[in-house]
């Protein structure tokens, strides 16, 4: 016999806990995607975005029609496994997260019973673009290139550096020193602080990532050039401009978005010979630092601590095929207790 559950006055429970009939998957996703909407004020417009594009561009159009309480694990499974042939692990793992949420959500609601998503495992994607270095020739050729472009100074700074895009674009005057603090004991060098990012919450990717660096010198030009070409800027934008004391920042002030950086990154390298534009990003600037730096013999940990990893581990994972990693330093030690053989002339 069917047995209806107890229930408080006025409360709806459905028999044996089931999903109302016609709720479907669809109504799920939909559901969580007006919840992350209304919570855009707190949360990254980025996250807003991404869980709007996984609901609408994947979902919805592969689960979306299913009944909520005959979602099984293998239909999951199922659905995962075909978006591997053509998806990163990365976007799978946001797929699965953004599904998951949206299940937990109709739980939270007594929809559904069973969270069928969290028993299921995301499969292993396709590998992404792999990233690469400039080499030396072509470092000199970008800055050459670059030079009088909008987007100058930030390629000089990425790549002498080594920071990180989010660290640049939040980078702001209040945190650049380029005459640096000749007063103090001892004394300081023209530098930049990297304490902040465009994070949700300002902060830097990781407590080690907040690092300050003394600046190349043909940094502090670039930088000297950048402080005084703004003025321009401001005057050409007249009411429109929006002061936020960024260093690097739109023709009207504001902040620049990871799109505006890749794009005005392309066009300023777009006629540097022995570069093709089209097949570099921003952020290879910081792996094309790391491999410099590797290829002139400086020790991991000191890569490391500049491009501010916690640990070498980090650096070893993230940048192994820029990193030399010829240890020298029992051979050099060797050589001075031992020199060479005695018997070769």
């Amino acid at each position: 016999m069917r047995r209806r559950c107890s229930r408080l006055p006025g409360e709806r429970v459905g028999v044996w806990g089931r999903a109302p009939r016609k709720y479907r998957t669809q109504d799920s996703q939909l559901r969580c995607i007006r919840r992350t909407t209304s919570e855009a004020r707190r949360l990254d417009p980025s996250t807003v975005a991404t869980t709007t594009l996984l609901s609408e561009k994947h979902v919805i159009p592969s689960l979306g029609a299913r009944k909520l309480r005959d979602l099984s694990a293998e239909d999951v499974d199922r659905r995962l496994a075909t978006k591997s042939r053509t998806l990163s692990t990365r976007t799978l793992q946001g797929l699965h997260s953004c599904l998951n949420r949206a299940v937990k959500r109709a739980m939270a609601r007594d929809k559904v019973k069973r969270n069928v998503v969290e028993l299921c495992s995301v499969p292993q994607g396709q590998s992404g673009r792999p990233s690469k270095a400039l080499t030396f020739a072509q470092a000199e050729a970008v800055l050459r290139g670059a030079e009088g472009t909008s987007m100058y100074a930030y390629i000089v700074v990425a790549l002498l550096t080594g920071a990180r895009t989010e660290e640049l674009r939040a980078l702001t005057w209040d945190h650049v020193f380029l005459k640096g603090r000749p007063d103090l004991v001892p004394p300081q060098p023209p530098h930049i602080a990297v304490w902040r990012s465009v994070r949700r919450s300002g902060d830097t990717k990781t407590r080690k990532s907040r690092r300050t660096l003394a600046l190349p010198s043909r940094c502090i030009d670039a930088l000297w050039r950048q402080y005084e070409d703004p003025g321009w800027d401001r005057l050409a934008a007249g009411d429109e401009w929006e002061e936020h004391g960024l260093v690097f920042s739109s023709a009207i002030g504001k902040p620049l978005d990871a799109a505006n950086v890749r794009r005005a990154f392309r066009q300023a390298l777009k006629d540097v010979e022995g570069v093709d534009a089209a097949e570099w990003t921003p952020r290879e600037l910081r792996h094309s630092f790391v491999s410099l730096l590797s290829d002139r013999g400086v020790p991991l940990e000191e890569i490391s601590r500049l491009v501010g990893h916690s640990g070498t581990a980090v650096t070893e994972e993230v940048y192994r095929k820029q990193i030399r990693p010829v240890i020298q330093t029992g051979a050099v030690v060797m050589d001075g207790i031992f020199g060479a053989d005695p018997r070769k002339p």
